[in-house]
């Protein structure tokens, strides 16, 4: 049964990576890859926030079940480091020297800073 939540949450988490990724194309710039580290900076931040306020010291609790389906499968399936991988060797391949390095930085640097603040958004309601 687990393996059927984590194949659901990782379809939705699909699917909403895709309708993010296209309302930031639509409005964003052309040449960086501006989607999918938007999508990995609240993906990581939601992750964070979810693992500690459903952890053994959350203050919600939820079945195993229930942290597959959302960490596992809402948060594989909406996350997108095999995109973000790609994406930068295309612009090293373009020689686009300054945007992978600021894909890569970007991306680790407020990832880490999303789930960071994520962690800390359910430590303070796991004091309430």
């Amino acid at each position: 049964m687990s393996y059927i939540w984590i194949a659901v949450g990782a379809g939705l988490g699909g699917m909403l990576r895709y309708w993010v990724s296209g309302m930031v194309a639509r409005f964003g710039p052309e040449t960086f890859p501006l989607g999918t580290m938007l999508i990995n900076i609240s993906g990581s931040m939601f992750i964070g926030f979810f693992a500690a306020i459903s952890g053994p010291q959350g203050r919600l609790l939820v079945a195993q079940n229930t942290r597959l389906f959302v960490m596992t499968g809402l948060c594989g399936g909406f996350t997108t480091f095999s995109s973000f991988s790609l994406e930068t060797l295309r612009l090293m391949q373009d020689r686009q020297w300054g945007l992978a390095t600021v894909n890569v930085l970007g991306s680790v640097v407020l990832c880490l800073l999303g789930v960071w603040l994520g962690n800390q958004l359910a430590a303070g309601f796991n004091q309430r």
